[in-house]
């Protein structure tokens, strides 16, 4: 207890707990983001899904602050317009269907979407002159990162599928996520409380583990200005790889 306020005692919660918040530090950096889908169901190894979705959100805002404090200013604004709009939309489906589906088929939905993105991408490679993606296709992605961002906190893989194919500039890439994440992190909480999931316990845990927030923000923002494109896209494309193997594993058992 920490002044007044419960929090979970078992030691097997926080093996597991340590790893998923600076796993998703590092995504919220933007560097190597799809690893952030893997927080949620690494928590839920020993809690439910819905509690370990609360108790990482409050860490999330933290993160969110660290990000926006070093990659604001290098967002892409248009797709932002984009994007933002999309994301709030999926949150709000997100909270209306909160209970409808199950954790497992949502998680079996986007680590499928996820495989199948990167199965086209390796059958049919983008030539340096492709032209980008679709707006309206960023548009369903976006409401489709909003949802399940909303269920999981697994919205990369689905905005990934539409903004990596930009080849954006990486350190533009990370602050565009960094603000888009933001926004659609922060519209969570009324829909959370109104759910139940915002209680003593669920924060008092989260204050335990807030002070590993900031941590993989930082070291994924170094990284971000430090690697080399070419590698931080191959990064990228690895780590969807293995959050979508692992999202439909978890989907289908």
């Amino acid at each position: 207890m920490i002044g007044g306020l419960t929090l979970i005692d078992d030691p097997w919660f926080y093996a597991a707990a340590v790893p998923a918040v600076l796993l998703m530090g590092l995504s919220k950096s933007g560097f190597a983001s799809g690893f952030g889908a893997l927080a949620t169901p690494l928590m839920a190894l020993v809690i439910p899904v819905p509690q370990a979705a609360a108790i990482m959100l409050p860490l999330l805002l933290v993160m969110d602050g660290a990000g926006l404090q070093r990659l604001y200013r290098d967002r892409d604004r248009d797709l932002l317009r984009l994007l933002v709009p999309a994301g709030l939309v999926g949150t709000v489906v997100g909270a209306l269907l909160f209970g409808v589906l199950s954790v497992k088929a949502v998680s079996a939905i986007v680590g499928g979407l996820t495989l199948l993105f990167l199965a086209q991408r390796l059958a049919f490679p983008p030539r340096a002159d492709a032209a980008p993606p679709p707006r309206p296709i960023g548009f369903v992605l976006g409401i489709a990162a909003g949802f399940t961002s909303f269920v999981a906190h697994a919205g990369s893989p689905p905005i990934n599928a539409y903004v990596l194919p930009l080849r954006l500039a990486p350190i533009v890439y990370a602050g565009t996520m960094s603000v888009f994440f933001a926004v659609v992190n922060v519209s969570k909480w009324v829909p959370y409380a109104w759910l139940g999931l915002i209680d003593l316990r669920n924060m008092g845990t989260a204050l335990v583990l807030l002070p590993l927030a900031p941590l993989g923000v930082w070291l994924g923002v170094w990284l971000t200005r430090h690697v080399r494109p070419d590698w931080f896209y191959r990064l990228a494309y690895a780590s969807m790889l293995l959050t979508g193997g692992k999202l439909l594993w978890d989907g289908l058992r």
